[in-house]
This record gives structure tokens, sequence and C-alpha cells, in this order.
């Protein structure tokens, strides 16, 4: 790892959303978000962006349940973006196969692979793989530790409860990377905080309502975990995911991001009990300045990313696009704008600073 004090990454996010689209009902195809996704990434790397991530989902209104699968498609068509998941649902996953499939992406796009380690906030996974959500901790703790021990040796010797022993075994093929980077996710929990810390593990939040600047305790509890384990805390890395959208004005990625962003968000509200439905009005407030949504011109959404890195000290921001369907030339456009008018800006104030 290098010192990443004085670094910021910029990329994008995604859950291969195939929600209806808000304006016509039509409901896109998994095979052409798919292939969506294929493009998305090659622009993102054209125009200079860091990284993609590509969320996993067992469900109908999202297309990557195989994140790794995406990014290997694109990753021989690609040079320099980082290619990662966001996040491999490791509790019901297998650490051995989640290793070698992410090692294999490493060889394919020359140790550009990454993974993004949760234990989810979305729980299909658990009853489609035959797992017992009683065990939600367990389960992460454990196939944590195993995918820790297997990316730090060729060969494995390990017990746990939830998965069969492994007694001296190899596991191949080895990443490109030494070690394949490993990160933890959390959605606001201070145990992921503090148990990424103690790992000396780079961390991401996933920040999508209220104030980002919320979040600076819980980045004080990593960073206090990492200085008491030993790790050097000029070496800890720290990103964030927040929904968002950029266009050529603020007016229009406004307009553009609303409808489809409340189409999903009151879907998901309604499986999750939150009382009040999305409207214009919390949307508007999250787009102000200290608010979770990143949605404007370049200058406003590079602002706002400036604000956070000197709130939070992030390392790294995912623009997550998108939240509901929206058509393919205007989220190309985003990615394009987002890599060519606002990380420039954002690069220029942090030299500056």
């Amino acid at each position: 790892m290098t010192d990443h004090a004085r670094t910021m990454e910029i990329g994008i996010s995604t859950f291969l959303e195939t929600t209806p689209d808000p304006a016509t009902g039509v409901i896109m195809s998994h095979a052409e978000r798919l292939r969506n996704a294929v493009e998305e990434i090659v622009l993102a790397d054209q125009v200079g962006l860091d990284v993609y991530g590509i969320g996993e989902h067992h469900r109908p209104d999202y297309a990557g349940s195989a994140p790794v699968t995406v990014l290997a498609a694109a990753a021989a068509m690609t040079k320099h973006i980082r290619l990662t998941s966001a996040v491999t649902v490791l509790s019901s996953d297998d650490p051995v196969r989640v290793y070698q499939q992410f090692a294999t992406l490493d060889g394919i796009s020359n140790g550009r692979a990454e993974i993004m380690a949760g234990r989810g906030s979305f729980i299909e996974s658990f009853p489609l793989f035959g797992y017992d959500l009683n065990d939600y901790d367990e389960l992460f703790e454990e196939k944590l530790e195993l995918l820790l021990a297997i990316r730090q040796s060729e060969k494995v010797s390990w017990r746990g409860g939830h998965r069969p022993a492994i007694h001296n075994l190899g596991v191949y093929p080895r990443a490109v990377q030494d070690p394949l980077p490993v990160w933890i996710a959390s959605g606001g929990n201070p145990e992921s905080a503090i148990r990424a810390g103690m790992l000396g593990l780079p961390i991401a939040f996933a920040i999508i309502g209220g104030m980002p600047e919320k979040f600076a305790p819980l980045v004080e509890l990593y960073k206090q975990a990492a200085i008491r384990a030993g790790h050097d805390p000029r070496k800890l890395q720290i990103a964030t995911h927040s929904h968002g959208f950029v266009a050529d004005t603020t007016e229009v990625a406004a307009e553009s991001f609303y409808l489809p962003t409340q189409a999903q968000m009151n879907v998901i509200g309604r499986e999750r009990g939150w009382g009040q439905p999305y409207d214009r009005a919390t949307f508007d407030a999250a787009r102000s300045l200290r608010g979770a949504l990143y949605v404007g011109d370049p200058e406003y959404v590079a602002e706002k990313i400036v604000l956070l890195r000197q709130n939070l000290g992030v390392t790294r921001f995912f623009l997550h696009v998108n939240v509901g369907t929206m058509p393919h030339r205007e989220v190309l456009r985003a990615i394009e704008l987002l890599g060519t008018r606002v990380a420039p800006i954002v690069r220029k104030e942090l030299a500056k600073a």
C-alpha cells in the first residue's frame, strides 16, 4: 500500500437496476443491463475514472447476482480502472470461491481486482444458498477470517462452524496483487468500523441519507482501532458510496434523477417498513450542499466531494449511478462528466490543499 493521505480516487458503483422505467413502464431485460454495464466500465476507463464497483443482489429488479463475471467481461477491454464488487455478500458465499473468482479477475485485468466484503443489507441470498439469518454476524466473521487466510497463504489450514474444515490445501489461481485488496463495507455499524480498523483493512461506508459529516465519529473509531492494532494510519483507505447523478446543468440532473430514484426508494421503503414515502422535498433536501445526494452540474458535485473529503478524509468516492432505471445515454453522459469535469476539479482543489 501507498500513503493515501494526499490522494483521492473517484469512481462509479451500481447494482445493475432493472426497475420499470418511470416514464414508460418498460422493464429492461437483465441481458441488456449487463451489456450496458460493460459499456459503462469501458467508458469510465476511457475518461479517467479510478474504479467501478458492482453490488451483488439476488432479486428481479437488479441484474448483478454475479458481479465478478461482469467485471471480467470488461477487464480485457480496459487498461487502468480498478474493478471491484460493491459488495460481495460474503456471509452467504464460499470464501474459497470468492478468492478464486477475484484472483482470476486479477489475472485477466493484470492486477486491478478488488473485493468489497459485506454482510449484505439485502437478505435474499441467505435462503437462496441455505443459510440461517440467525447466524448473520457469525457467518460474516468466520468467512472473513477464512478469506484473509486464503489471500495470505497459498496453502490453508482452517476450521470453523459453518463450513467444512480445510487441511493444508492450496487455493488457485493466486492473485497478481499480493495481497489482493479486501475492503470491508459498512452501512454505519460501529462494530464493522472497529473490525476493519483492527484488521488494517480499508473500509467503505454507504452514506445514502442524512448528512455525510455525521459519519466522522465512525471514521475516528476506525482510525483509533487501527492505531491500537499497530497499523500505520497514513496507509488507511476510506471510501464512501452515495447516490447521485451529474448532468450539464443542476436542473437537468435533478429532473432526470428524481423520478427513477423516488420509484425505487419507495419500493425498498415498503419492503422495509419505512413510514415516510420518498418525495420531492426529501430529494431536494438531500441534494443540498451538506446532504447525501450528489446531484448537480460538475462544479456542484465536485464542491460536495471536496467537502466530503474535508469532513471525513475519504480517499475514494463512489457515485452510485443509478438508483432506478434511466436512459442509457444519460448514464453514459453522467460517467463522462464525472471523469472529464468533476474529477479534475476535485484533484485540483486537493492539490491546492
